[in-house]
Formats: C-alpha cells, structure tokens, sequence
C-alpha cells in the first residue's frame, strides 16, 4: 500500500517492485491519499485476495494505523509495516525505524544550529538504525510458523 505523490515514497516503491520481480513475487500497489482511498484499498484487497500486506513508510498511512492491523487481522493477513505502534497494538511485524537513534541524531543536529551552523550547509541523513518487531500472538493467531532465524534477529518479540 503506497501513497503517489511526487516526493512521496517513490524510491522505496520502486525498490519493492525490484526485490518483487528478483523473489517472483505478485505486487499490486495500492495509492492511498486519503480515507476513502483506504477504503476502496481495503474493497481492492477483498477481491483480489492476496497472501500478504506490506505498507510503505509514510505519514499519512501511520495515521490509519488501527484500521490496517484491525483489516489485516479480519482478513487473516499476515502484514509487515514500518511502525513499531502497529505490532504494539496487534500487526504481525514492523522493520522500524530506531527512533530514539534518530531522536538523538535530530539533537546533534540542533546543537550544531544552535553553535552558528547554518541548516543549509548540513548534509541531508537517511535513518541508519532499524528495529525488526513481532508481534507473536499475532503470528500464532495467523497460524504462521516463524523462522528461527526471524526471531533471532528481532529486536523485540512481543509475547
């Protein structure tokens, strides 16, 4: 599930299509700009039936958080997204960004403004540091068994 728009994700979309086609792998994005486009997703996702969900990193969709687990769960789909509050409240897994890492890198940031730098001479920085959560209740109500190599890299398994 994506959101278009022209600064919005198009990179990460695109990477997913690529690592679809390298596992063979059905993809079918879906746009999502607003409620109603969740809702026609949602009505999309019932007539095509598909195996999995995964949800792209984006604002607007973190806000639709409770309504993709609670669908997800409905429908009996396994769903990977990137919020740690997802698995929190019931989603299969999350591959996170560390937020206290990017908080504290935000803080290095505001120091270096605050002592005369100027925002626009500072390099622009991608996340570095991620979570991989799982939500095991989530998994054994979806009758999914976990590899042991998944678990053992989660950061957090949710019991």
């Amino acid at each position: 599930m994506s959101r278009s728009h022209p600064h919005s994700n198009v990179r990460q979309l695109e990477e997913t299509k690529a690592a679809a086609r390298t596992l063979k792998l059905g993809l079918e994005p879906l746009d999502v700009r607003g409620l109603d486009d969740l809702q026609r997703a949602f009505d999309a996702m019932t007539r095509s039936n598909p195996e999995a969900l995964l949800i792209v990193a984006d604002p607007l969709i973190g806000t639709y958080r409770a309504q993709l687990v609670d669908f997800a769960a409905r429908r009996r789909l396994p769903a990977v997204d990137p919020f740690k509050e997802s698995v929190e409240i019931g989603g299969l897994m999350a591959y996170a960004v560390d937020l206290v890492d990017l908080n504290r890198r935000t803080a290095t940031y505001v120091d270096k403004i605050l002592r005369g730098a100027k925002p626009g001479d500072l390099p622009i920085e991608q996340p570095t540091k991620f979570e991989l959560l799982v939500n095991m209740k989530t998994a054994q109500a979806l009758g999914l068994k976990l590899s042991p190599s998944v678990l053992l890299q989660a950061d957090l398994l949710i019991k």
